[in-house]
């Protein structure tokens, strides 16, 4: 069966749109009375209350299982990442980088692998927990002005901005780790937390906070956005529920990841060293741009893999998510 995705996607963005402006979407959550006033006017006063007093903590327990779950991936995908890594660094071909791996030996090839399994537990707390959050809140705001289509995209928005304040020093971490040349002078973990604490936070556990902060806020946004108009629209080309909110995550990862790839590039670059080349976001991306010789197609080395990786991951977690999500309803 050929999925036609350039049609999907234009469904979904028309699903978006087409929502009514009555929160149909946002009031699967709550329950909506009417109750006159005790003063005897005519006007109606809308109560909004929770369907269930749990309600509020569901979205991050369940966030929490489906990234805890899906850190197999993590740990499986790992050596995978690390060679995308190498290649964001270096712009070195994949059988270069594999074989500077191969030449480091078995011991080191999962050196860093231990800030990306606790932010990745951590992450889907947060992020599906929080977006959940906004959203009720921005929903009990009657007077926003934001129409109720897109208040996912901006609660989605809102979490990946404490996203990337939460971990982009467990980004930092891990890049530093990852970094052969740190091997000799920062050979631990807590070598590298020791350097990283005796220095401006700027430039030590917050190198490359501005990179970050729009990579996330913006994926998150997107994802969260248009991540069940996507999956209805699978249900709508005879999709299993299952189904859809896998194919769902998959379309998002590869959507969201694809353009806003050259900000890990960024990133990595920036945080991957820990003494000299303090740089902001922008002579940084100067050095780099001119360093992959002002090529998309030398800016993109790498970019198959960690895509690829990337949607694996998201299509796990967000069937896992939609379907803990759906039991508790």
């Amino acid at each position: 069966m050929k999925i036609p995705i350039t049609a999907i996607l234009v469904k979904a963005l028309q699903v978006v749109g087409s929502i009514p402006g009555d929160c149909k979407y946002l009031c699967k959550m709550y329950r909506i009375k009417q109750s006159t006033s005790e003063m005897g006017s005519d006007s109606n006063e809308v109560v909004v209350q929770s369907s269930d007093t749990g309600a509020w903590f569901h979205s991050y327990l369940h966030g929490g299982t489906s990234s805890l779950i899906s850190t197999l991936t993590t740990i499986i995908t790992f050596p995978l990442y690390k060679t995308v890594f190498r290649q964001q660094l270096h712009s070195t071909l994949v059988r270069e980088t594999l074989a500077q791996l191969f030449k480091e030996g078995p011991l080191k090839l999962y050196r860093g692998v231990a800030p990306p399994l606790l932010m990745k537990g951590l992450n889907g707390t947060v992020l599906f927990g929080l977006q959940d959050t906004f959203l009720q809140k921005l929903s009990l705001w009657a007077e926003t002005p934001l129409p109720a289509n897109v208040l996912p995209a901006v609660a989605g928005l809102g979490a990946g901005v404490v996203e990337a304040m939460l971990f982009t020093p467990f980004e930092r971490v891990q890049n530093v780790l990852q970094n052969n040349k740190n091997d000799r002078s920062l050979p631990t973990v807590r070598s590298v937390l020791l350097k990283l604490s005796s220095r401006p936070m700027a430039s030590g556990y917050y190198t490359a906070f501005l990179p970050i902060l729009v990579r996330n806020a913006l994926g998150s946004s997107f994802y969260f956005g248009l991540k069940d108009p996507m999956s209805t629209t699978l249900g709508v080309y005879g999709f299993s529920p299952l189904a859809s909110s896998f194919m769902s995550g998959i379309l998002n990862s590869m959507m969201i990841s694809l353009p806003l790839y050259p900000l890990s590039v960024l990133v990595a670059n920036m945080q991957a060293q820990v003494d000299g080349g303090n740089r902001g976001a922008r002579s940084s991306w100067q050095q780099l741009w001119a360093a992959r010789q002002r090529s998309l197609l030398l800016l993109y080395r790498g970019g198959c893999l960690v895509i690829c990786r990337s949607c694996i991951t998201w299509g796990i977690t967000t069937a896992i998510y939609d379907q803990l999500k759906k039991r508790s309803e």
